[in-house]
């Protein structure tokens, strides 16, 4: 069977992108709770605790917590290599979108579709954020 790949519009907040699988998270993070030596998600409770972000397309629903929890949780992931290769939020606020530019993390929002429908978990994503396009080919 042959794979399909859907083309999405989006709005660049930081420039560049990456391609990878797919991690989704419908709710909020901090991302300072994620272990900077494996970027895994220690959140108690949360949809993603116990896996690792390092290296996917993040699908977010926004960040929380206060600009030096959340900014210092993105520099320590950057430090260590840990951060995902791009991140697409569906919620855009302040603190995640000055992350993200202190450390110059890919990321983009306004997905022309409810991201949380078009991607799955395992998915393959490629996020391009000087054009703004998503790309996304289904798992089997």
């Amino acid at each position: 069977m042959e794979s399909v790949e859907r083309r999405f519009r989006c709005r660049r907040i930081v420039a560049g992108g990456g391609e990878g699988e797919a991690i989704v998270s419908p709710e909020a993070m901090c991302f300072y709770l994620c272990d900077p030596e494996t970027g895994t998600v220690i959140e108690k409770g949360h949809p993603l605790q116990g896996r690792s972000i390092a290296g996917k397309i993040l699908v977010l629903k926004s960040g929380k917590g206060s600009s030096v929890v959340q900014v210092d949780g993105f520099y320590q992931l950057s430090v260590k290599g840990t951060l995902p290769k791009a991140i697409i939020v569906a919620d855009t606020e302040p603190v995640l979108v000055s992350s993200s530019v202190v450390v110059d993390e890919p990321m983009v929002d306004r997905m022309e579709v409810d991201p949380f429908e078009a991607i799955a978990d395992g998915d393959w994503v490629r996020v391009d954020a000087d054009r703004e396009e998503i790309v996304v080919r289904k798992s089997s």
